[in-house]
């Protein structure tokens, strides 16, 4: 294509794999040298652009949305880096596009370029593509396919990858760019079908984790409902709902539930629970993993791999009657003396009430709804509670890493398709990524229901071993304030109307379903104030409940 701009060149074709590779969000942070995939995705009708100002959101939004994000040079592209690594950890699809000098330039004093960007993200990656306009214009056919094959490899290897496009000037769109070349779909390898089977005889519990591969959540309900075994599932797991087994973690304890355990099928990856991790790691509890691809992450202990299993094959649901029955008894208790102890937390409203707030946003979902859910407290709080989750809502969760950044984002990108979506998020974490409540005017807000708890600080290190230490005295307890309590004072009532976001504070439970129940349109935040104060007690009195309730109705059988 003689005579046309390289840089106008590069940026079309790269729109056109976008659209090839399946992609239909691309979220963009302003910059100048990514100005030509700026002006070609602007005057794109293939994909639904969004703006934002803040790579770190930007790159947080398009993982929700199993996007693009697109940034210029430099540290901008390094604000990608932790969406980038929780995609890779959470086999989320994410396509980076960063902006870059050419290579003659990078390592040299020009301004705004490190030569160590187009391998920034080492091996955090599945694919990655390093092309220059002036190569691009070479052989544009040959750069198209490699620019698809790369933008492909996002979905079909569940992960992040990586263009950085070096351009060169001119910047500016070029109308006599011509006539593109037009890419077809790579043709997805098939993969054999084949099926595991497991032996009969062994007591066994289906452990159901995080999991965004398609389909893993349907696979573990059915499972563990054809062959009568308990079903543990977290709430991002893809099997919450009313056949998951209640406040399963704290039933692991006991030692005639959890204790008996002797075989534990895995689907997804497991982070959420200490209990969890304990029956896990057991040398006493045969390990097996239904993995839908070899790449799945090791346990770090022996394990048999198998493929998903063979439904018809599965030991008869009657196979071991008596340990059905038990799981069954005991989750219909826990239920009863799980919402016993939140009823009674309920009447005391000086009380800690992140189990509570949790109940409530379960019971006001519904099918087709999105719900996400933040690391530390929230989704723990959840996890409790997650056979009251219905069936059909997509249930959310940044636990690649299990870090509270990016999750107002994350959530953001998840409702960009246009269905209602809610976030259960704690107020560190809400405060950390308070900027992507900023939509530049003109520009549609999501329909998001933002409901933060807000303690004034880091709750979670109540419950841990650091808030032990706590309550063991005075200055224990104001070393414990300052370094992990950490509270901050933030009036989020002015934050919220800083960017122009509906606010709404409720107190009392009826005041919170109420408000669930009529969420405003596009995207608004409702916060619960509670404390921190008495945290570790609420939940030891939330566990005795469970455990005398499950205790009772296992001594009548």
């Amino acid at each position: 294509m003689e005579g046309v701009h390289p840089s106008t060149l590069l940026a079309r074709l790269t729109v056109e794999a976008l659209r090839v590779g399946g992609v239909r969000h691309v979220v963009l942070c302003p910059g100048s040298r990514s100005a030509p995939l700026a002006y070609a995705l602007g005057a794109s009708d293939a994909v639904s652009l969004h703006v934002r100002h803040d790579e770190r959101v930007a790159a947080f939004t398009a993982m929700g949305a199993a996007g693009a994000v697109v940034t210029t040079s430099g540290t901008a592209a390094a604000n990608l880096h932790p969406a980038v690594l929780e995609a890779h950890h959470g086999r989320r699809p994410l396509v980076v596009v960063t902006a870059d000098r050419p290579k003659e330039l990078r390592g040299t004093w020009a301004n705004q370029t490190t030569e160590l960007q187009a391998e920034l993200y080492g091996r955090a990656v599945r694919a990655r593509l390093d092309l220059a306009d002036v190569d691009a214009a070479k052989d544009p056919d040959a750069a198209l396919r490699a620019l698809v094959e790369v933008v492909t490899a996002a979905r079909e290897r569940c992960g992040p990858v990586h263009l950085d496009l070096g351009f060169t000037e001119p910047l500016l769109p070029d109308d006599e760019a011509g006539e593109l070349p037009v890419a077809t779909p790579l043709p997805t390898a098939e993969v054999p079908a084949a099926s595991g089977v497991v032996q009969p005889g062994r007591r066994t519990v289906v452990v159901a984790g995080d999991a965004t591969d398609a389909g893993l959540g349907a696979q573990a309900r059915d499972v563990a409902l054809a062959a009568g075994w308990p079903l543990l599932a977290e709430p991002s797991s893809g099997a919450a709902g009313p056949d998951a087994v209640a406040a399963y973690r704290l039933l692991l304890e006991l030692p005639e539930l959890g204790g008996a355990v002797e075989r534990a099928v895995v689907y997804g990856r497991p982070t959420l629970s200490r209990p969890v991790t304990r029956m896990l790691n057991r040398p006493d509890v045969e390990l097996v993993l239904v993995a839908g691809r070899s790449d799945w992450p090791d346990p770090g202990r022996p394990a048999a791999r198998v493929a998903p299993l063979d439904l018809a094959a599965l030991p008869p649901a009657g196979d071991d009657r008596g340990w059905a029955r038990r799981w069954v008894r005991a989750s219909f208790a826990a239920r009863a003396g799980l919402d016993a102890a939140l009823d009674l937390l309920a009447r005391h409203p000086e009380l800690p009430s992140g189990p509570l707030v949790a109940r409530a946003v379960a019971l006001a979902a519904r099918p087709g709804d999105t719900l996400v859910v933040a690391a530390s407290n929230p989704v723990r709080d959840l996890d409790l509670v997650v056979h009251r989750i219905p069936r059909g809502v997509r249930v959310l969760a940044n636990r690649g890493l299990a870090g509270i950044d990016g999750t107002v984002s994350t959530a953001s990108g998840a409702a960009l398709d246009g269905g209602f979506g809610r976030l259960l998020v704690g107020d560190v974490a809400f405060l950390h990524d308070a900027n992507a409540l900023l939509v530049p005017p003109g520009e549609a807000r999501p329909h998001l229901q933002v409901v933060v708890l807000n303690d004034d600080g880091g709750g979670i290190f109540s419950l841990l071993e650091q808030g032990e230490l706590a309550t063991q005295g005075q200055s224990e307890g104001a070393a414990f304030e300052r370094l992990f309590g950490t509270p901050h004072g933030v009036d989020v009532a002015a934050l919220c109307a800083a960017y122009g976001v509906p606010h709404r504070r409720v107190d009392g439970v009826p005041a919170l379903v109420e408000a669930l129940e009529s969420p405003p349109q596009k995207t608004s935040v409702l916060e619960v104030r509670t404390t921190r104060e008495g945290l570790r007690e609420v939940h030891g009195r939330i566990r005795a409940a469970v455990h005398a309730a499950v205790r009772d109705a296992l001594s009548e059988l």
